[in-house]
């Protein structure tokens, strides 16, 4: 969706969310009201592949919150989800009360019922929220979500940027041939993913030669993240804690991201083309190739088929029809057409 303009409260510059969207609210005495629902959802990974996550208002991630820096701020959660949750605003100066850590301060919001959350935003900077109430399950499961306080007024260490895009590191442990991730996996995730979405289905970062742009990246995987981009230099800007002196700003082409770090970039568009931006680490890049797949590099593959065929020719189909057609030494075999299955991503090379 674009971009999200302000009808009403004060103005903003808003930001991009990657495949997603801004989180509309209503003015309700000097009161921004935004109304959040943890429930099941099915996203589109990439064309043709689906997974059954939980996350909030039908997408995970969650919809991008915008507020402007000392907006008094009220959130319902409504929880539909099978079990209890709550929702913590990572990053934010908030009341202890609102800290959203189910057990310490708060109860847990249960199944079915709505939870108010009030707080001033305080400082500008890039934040996330995500649940403190059995969060291993439910941030595996696709529950996070990120949040902007935008500068009341112009700040010497903000600056004015032509486009402003934001996204969260997420990853998943979904076997092929499922829909669910399993949520006890540790570290070995199979899909590493942009706002939950994969290559190709990303959306792309469309910007105009010369523009300033500004890229904030949050991490909720297990990992940590060098991200890369190509073409160009940039400096880090901002961290969780807000806005980086820039007397600490250096060029770099690659920056890691660790776990619940967010980090953001700014540079100038001055290269045309179209550039790469990943992380460095390759098998996250290449995503569900397995890590249990052996190496078949120097082996025959068609010769290996073609045996195997000879000695298993029932799981190849008709094999007296297929020898018939194309020979016993089975080294012509008619390529099987089957339908692309929704809970298996295609394997694409760079």
């Amino acid at each position: 969706m674009p971009p999200l303009v302000p009808n009403t409260g004060r103005p903003y510059n808003p930001v991009v969310t990657l495949n997603g969207w801004t989180l509309p609210w209503r003015m309700n005495n000097g009161v921004k009201e935004f109304h959040l629902v943890a429930e099941p959802v099915v996203r589109e990974m990439s064309p043709g592949f689906k997974a059954h996550l939980w996350g909030y208002n039908g997408q995970s991630p969650g919809p991008t919150i915008e507020v402007v820096e000392g907006d008094r701020v009220r959130m319902f959660v409504t929880n539909k989800l099978p079990e209890h949750t709550s929702i913590h605003w990572h990053g934010q100066r908030l009341p202890n009360g609102m800290d959203g850590v189910s057990g310490l301060t708060q109860p847990a919001i249960p199944a079915g019922k709505t939870f108010v959350y009030e707080f001033v935003a305080r400082r500008p900077g890039t934040f996330m929220y995500h649940p403190h109430a059995d969060e291993m399950t439910q941030m595996a499961m696709g529950m996070m979500g990120f949040w902007i306080t935008h500068p009341k007024a112009k700040h010497p260490l903000i600056d004015e940027v032509d486009r402003d895009f934001v996204f969260l590191l997420n990853a998943y442990d979904i076997d092929p041939g499922a829909y669910t991730p399993k949520i006890m996996t540790m570290l070995d995730f199979n899909l590493w993913s942009w706002n939950s979405r994969v290559f190709p289905g990303i959306d792309p970062l469309v910007v105009r030669k010369n523009d300033k742009v500004r890229i904030r990246m949050g991490n909720l995987t297990m990992t940590n993240h060098p991200m890369h981009i190509h073409g160009h230099e940039f400096t880090v800007t901002g961290t969780d804690g807000g806005p980086t002196p820039k007397s600490t700003r250096w060029p770099e082409v690659t920056t890691d991201v660790a776990v619940g770090q967010m980090r953001q970039i700014e540079f100038l568009a001055d290269e045309e083309g179209d550039w790469a931006f990943h992380c460095h680490k390759s098998h996250h890049t290449m995503n569900a190739m397995g890590h249990d797949v052996p190496t078949m590099i120097g082996v025959d593959h068609l010769q290996n088929r073609a045996r195997h065929h000879q000695r298993h020719p029932r799981l190849h189909g008709d094999g007296q029809a297929r020898h018939g057609r194309h020979g016993r030494d089975g080294n012509a075999l008619a390529r099987q057409h089957r339908p692309h299955d929704e809970r298996r991503r295609p394997v694409r090379l760079g």
